[in-house]
């Protein structure tokens, strides 16, 4: 039998109270109560390591160097315990001929139980001649390591849209890896890059559950991408006053006001930045003053300016109606003054049947 998930760590010297702390913050991200957290803990105790091979196109690495720096508790140790021992060119301590043959001892000893992990886009302008990893067309690479695994992660934009690669004109002809495969389940995680805590719950997800998350229509685990940016902002309560930056360094910005009016689409990108941030929760783009450029949207690349807001929006409780960020505020003043003088009769009503009140117990007595 080979080695459990837990027998690995210990190998490597995490602590038992190391381990239990990073299953019971992997289960806080993913949602899941404490019950999820020691189905996690026996998961990970009794199940043999599943490998997990990880193939890079056209990208820029941005994901792996995401991956590796995730902030949970010795967490980028978990994962390189799943994942650098079994196939990953960029930091997989093998190199060159020794680690092609690794990977294909991996393919054959674990052949239909493998997980996929890809980070960047196949091209298939000339050939594939645009990436040639190992001497392989990427292309022609992951259609042959795609045949025998159970499940893939596109790990960020490039693999999950195309991202850069894949925006006008695209000379390479790149393309999602969805494009190129079509009879495997995938499971996408777009980002540039995702969140690195994002990108180790999937993992051990798949590992404790051994099926896929919950995906939205796109293929996006619902866990993460079922809410915009934009609903836990914490700039969210200006956006509704109508309080917006118009500059970033006008006072307005200084202040916090929402950052809608210079570019930021989070009112159209779904993803956890709000949330689970970054850092160890230390911070997310908006929080440092720069609007959400929408990377983990498809097309992100080619919808113009990130600095040009969205043309409509539709805030709630304005009855459906499309607002510009300019009569934004003047509805939630209209709405205020509304609430102000309906409160205000309200107090009136209340004090003139408190008076007559008053009058019919003095006259009794």
């Amino acid at each position: 039998m080979s080695e459990t998930y837990y027998e690995s760590f210990r190998r490597q010297g995490i602590s038992r109270r190391s381990f239990l702390q990073f299953c019971s913050l992997t289960a806080a991200s993913l949602g899941l109560s404490e019950a999820g957290a020691a189905e996690i803990e026996q998961a990970l105790q009794t199940k043999e390591r599943v490998p997990v091979i990880w193939l890079h196109g056209l990208e820029c690495t941005c994901c792996t160097e995401a991956f590796i720096r995730s902030a949970h508790p010795l967490a980028k140790d978990v994962v390189l315990s799943m994942i650098s021992l079994d196939y990953d060119d960029t930091i997989m301590a093998s190199a060159g001929h020794q680690a092609e043959e690794h990977l294909e001892q991996t393919i054959e000893k674990y052949k239909g139980k493998y997980i996929l992990a890809v980070e960047g886009t196949p091209s298939l302008a000339e050939g594939g001649a645009h990436c040639i990893p190992g001497g392989e067309p990427f292309t022609q690479k992951l259609r042959r390591v795609a045949k025998d695994c159970q499940a893939i992660i596109s790990w960020g934009s490039c693999a999950a849209w195309g991202c850069v690669q894949a925006a006008k004109p695209n000379p390479t002809q790149s393309v999602p890896v969805h494009k190129v495969i079509t009879n495997k389940p995938i499971i996408k995680v777009p980002g540039c890059p995702p969140i690195p805590e994002v990108m180790s719950a999937i993992v051990t997800f798949l590992i404790t559950y051994e099926r896929l998350p919950q995906l939205d229509s796109q293929g996006r685990p619902k866990m993460f991408y079922s809410q915009r940016i934009h609903d836990k902002c914490y700039r969210r309560p200006h956006f509704d006053a109508g309080q917006f930056a118009e500059k970033f360094d006008d006072e307005g910005a200084r202040m916090g006001y929402c950052l809608y009016k210079l570019g930021c689409k989070g009112p159209t990108t779904y993803n956890a930045c709000s949330t689970v941030r970054w850092n160890d929760g230390l911070s997310f783009p908006i929080q440092s003053g720069h609007g959400c450029i929408g990377c983990s949207e498809n097309d992100f690349w080619d919808k113009g300016s990130f600095y040009e807001h969205l043309p409509t929006i539709l805030p709630p409780g304005f009855g459906g109606i499309e607002m510009t960020a300019d009569k934004v505020g003047l509805a939630a003043v209209a709405v205020t003054g509304a609430a102000i003088a309906a409160h205000a009769a309200l107090s009136a009503l209340q004090q003139a049947r408190s008076t007559t009140r008053n009058d019919k117990l003095a006259s009794k007595e």
